[in-house]
């Protein structure tokens, strides 16, 4: 199935010191990566959830498919169409079809307009005059469940869970074919939580809309995605099935993350893999593998030379020297 979003070997580079200072100070190359050649793709009707933690480039990768930010390398194409480069005006009216969820429910609504505005105001932006906003608003607030006595209210007169149905009818006001939801449950009581995820399945399946999922939260994961990339120091580490993630990852980074992560099923053997230290600072990367100064499997090999991508399957990829292919529940089978 041809993608809807594709990005191929996207980075996002930061200034860290001005011309000047860097000549004055004996720097060769003042910027940090805050992506390092991320490939991926989407496809229509489906979930992707980029995990990791943060400082990992998630939000940057995010803010660069909309244009916020100009990769200075790769390939972000939108339904065949390359935005990198892409004019402010062509830009502008790309936006139009992508919708934007941000991680503060409450601080992410002006607390000066309306629900009425906030939901009328996309269609203002884009132009969209022989619309009926009336209309348009209640249409919106029905979407996502609330009445159209909200359209009267202040954010800040909205619970948590409230603010982020807002945020999801704002995001498919003008009726796009992408969402990016970054951490989409922040925030959120564990049962709103839930209410917001099938909230999003069931506009998902109504819609046909495609799903970035940005987030930390492994539950939320697997809850809405079909498949997942675990992102570390700007690069994603592995990728796939979100079903084979969870059961065979090959990573010790997805290994890791999902030993820390709650399992529901109280007879699941879960082999755990803790990691050492902290992320470090994107102002002094690692040689080689970025992760092996964390890696408990870690080697000469892996200070030194940065692993290729490896193919278990179509579908399925990972960037590693050791990879460990265990089972997280049943038996453990692991292998180098």
């Amino acid at each position: 199935m041809k993608p809807l979003l594709e990005l191929s070997d996207v980075r996002v580079r930061f200034r860290t010191r001005s011309s000047f200072n860097a000549l004055l100070s004996g720097i060769k190359d003042p910027f940090v990566d805050a992506v390092n050649g991320v490939s991926l793709q989407i496809r229509e009707g489906e979930t992707y959830a980029l995990v990791g933690e943060s400082g990992s480039g998630k939000t940057t990768l995010a803010r660069s498919i909309i244009g916020l930010v100009e990769p200075q390398q790769g390939s972000i194409r939108y339904d065949g169409t390359e935005l990198v480069g892409m004019s402010a005006s062509a830009m502008q009216q790309f936006r139009g079809k992508v919708g934007a969820m941000f991680q503060d429910p409450v601080g992410s609504l002006s607390p000066r307009m309306t629900i009425r505005s906030l939901l009328a105001e996309p269609f203002k932006i884009h132009g969209l005059k022989n619309r009926d906003l009336g209309q348009e608003v209640d249409r919106l607030l029905e979407m996502v469940g609330l009445n159209r006595d909200f359209a009267n209210r202040y954010p800040h007169q909205l619970s948590g869970g409230q603010a982020r149905r807002v945020g999801v009818a704002r995001a498919l006001a003008l009726e796009p074919r992408l969402i990016i939801a970054d951490e989409p449950t922040a925030g959120l009581d564990v049962s709103v939580q839930g209410e917001i995820l099938n909230l999003l399945s069931r506009l998902q399946q109504e819609l046909g809309i495609s799903i970035l999922a940005i987030t930390h939260n492994l539950n939320v994961v697997r809850h809405i995605s079909d498949r997942m990339g675990i992102m570390y120091f700007g690069r994603i580490l592995e990728q796939g099935p979100t079903s084979t993630m969870f059961s065979q990852p090959s990573h010790p980074y997805t290994l890791a993350l999902l030993s820390a992560n709650p399992e529901p099923d109280p007879d699941a053997v879960i082999n755990r893999l803790e990691l050492r230290g902290e992320i470090p600072s994107l102002y002094d990367r690692p040689a080689g593998c970025e992760f092996h100064p964390r890696c408990p499997f870690a080697d000469s090999r892996c200070s030194t030379e940065f692993p290729g991508i490896t193919e278990l399957s179509d579908e399925h990829s990972y960037r590693c020297h050791h990879p460990r292919h265990r089972l997280v529940s049943g038996s453990d089978s692991a292998t180098e």
